[in-house]
C-alpha cells in the first residue's frame, strides 16, 4: 500500500515592521470618523454649490436681477446729478467773484471819498486858519511833512514759538515772537514822549484820533490792516530822538522784547524822512473855544497866544 506524501505547510508571511504600531497607523489613516466625514460632505452639498430646486433657482435669479437694477439706477442717478452739482458749483463761484468785485468797487469808492474829504479839510484849514493855518494842518496831520527824523523797523521773530514770561508778564498762547498791537502802542507813545513831531507806520500817518488795535494776529492802524515788518517813521531831531527813545522806558521795553522773544528791531537816524498826510480827520463833537469867551474871563492872552508852537 502506497503511502501519501506528507503535506508541507507554507510558512506564514513575515510580520510587518510596524505591526506593533497598528493603532497609530489606524489613527493616521482614518483621522476623521466616517460618520463625521459623511455629515460634513452632506452639509457642504446642501450649503455650497448651486440650488437644485426650481424655486431656489428663481429666488437666486431674482436677487441677482435686483442687485443689478440697484447698481444701474445708482450709476444713472450719479450721471444725472453730476452736471447739476457742477452747475451749482459754477454758479457759486460766479456769485463769489461778483460779490468780490462789488466789494473792491465799494472800497475804491470809499478811498476816493476819503481822499476828497481830506483835501477839503486841508483847504478849509488853509482858508480859515489864518496865520497858524499851516501849523494847525501840520499838527492835525492834514498835510504831508518832511524833515530829519528816525526810522524804526519792528518785525516778528524768525521763530514764533518762544516761551512766556518776560516783559509781557504772562505765559498764554499770545506770548510768542509775534509783534502785538500793545507793543506798537508803546513804541509810538515812546516816540511821542521822546520828541517826535509826526509819526507814520507803514505809510499810515498818525493823528490825535488814531487807534492801534488788533484783529486776530493782524495789527490795525485806523482800521487798516498792516503786515510785518512794521516801519515807523518819525520826524524830529534824528540823533536826539533816537537816543531819547532808546533810553526811555518804552525803548527798554522794546529791547526786552528782542531779548526774550527774538523780535527783530533796528533804529537809525535819518537826514530826511517824508510822511504822507492823514486820509481824513473827522471831529464830530469838539468845537473851538471862541476868543470872546476867553476875553470875558480875562484869559484872552492865554487863549490867543502861540502856545501851540
Amino acid at each position: 500500500m502506497s503511502q501519501q506524501p506528507p503535506i508541507r505547510s507554507t510558512g506564514s508571511p513575515p510580520p510587518r515592521p510596524d505591526a506593533s504600531m497598528s493603532l497609530l497607523n489606524n489613527v493616521m489613516d482614518h483621522s476623521l470618523d466616517e460618520g463625521y466625514a459623511e455629515a460634513a460632505a452632506r452639509r457642504d452639498a446642501e450649503e455650497g454649490g448651486l440650488p437644485r430646486t426650481l424655486k431656489a433657482k428663481l429666488g437666486l435669479a431674482a436677487g441677482l436681477v435686483l442687485a443689478a437694477l440697484v447698481v444701474t439706477v445708482g450709476a444713472a442717478q450719479a450721471r444725472i446729478s453730476a452736471p447739476v452739482v457742477a452747475k451749482e458749483r459754477e454758479e457759486l463761484i460766479s456769485r463769489i467773484d461778483a460779490e468780490t468785485a462789488a466789494a473792491d468797487s465799494l472800497e475804491s469808492t470809499v478811498e476816493k471819498l476819503r481822499t476828497e474829504v481830506g483835501e477839503r479839510q486841508r483847504a478849509a484849514l488853509r482858508d480859515h486858519g489864518g496865520e497858524q493855518g499851516e501849523l494847525v494842518a501840520l499838527l492835525a496831520g492834514a498835510t504831508p511833512v518832511h524833515g530829519p527824523g528816525v526810522r524804526l523797523v519792528v518785525d516778528d521773530a524768525k521763530s514764533t514759538e518762544s516761551g512766556g514770561g518776560g516783559p509781557r508778564e504772562s505765559s498764554d498762547f499770545s506770548d510768542t515772537g509775534r509783534v502785538r498791537d500793545r507793543d506798537m502802542q508803546r513804541v509810538v507813545n515812546g516816540l511821542w514822549e521822546s520828541g517826535a513831531e509826526a509819526i507814520a507806520i507803514n505809510g499810515q500817518r498818525l493823528t490825535s484820533l488814531s487807534a492801534i488795535r488788533a484783529a486776530g494776529d493782524a495789527i490795525l492802524v485806523d482800521n487798516r490792516p498792516l503786515v510785518p515788518p512794521y516801519e515807523v517813521l518819525a520826524v524830529g531831531d534824528g540823533k536826539r530822538l533816537s537816543t531819547a527813545f532808546q533810553d526811555s522806558a518804552d525803548g527798554q521795553y522794546l529791547h526786552a522784547l528782542q531779548e526774550n522773544f527774538g523780535i527783530r528791531t533796528s533804529i537809525s537816524d535819518q537826514d530826511e524822512v517824508r510822511l504822507p498826510a492823514a486820509p481824513s480827520l473827522i471831529v464830530r463833537t469838539a468845537e473851538p473855544k471862541a476868543a470872546d469867551a476867553g476875553k470875558s474871563n480875562g484869559q484872552g492872552a492865554a487863549n490867543t497866544g502861540k502856545g501851540t508852537s
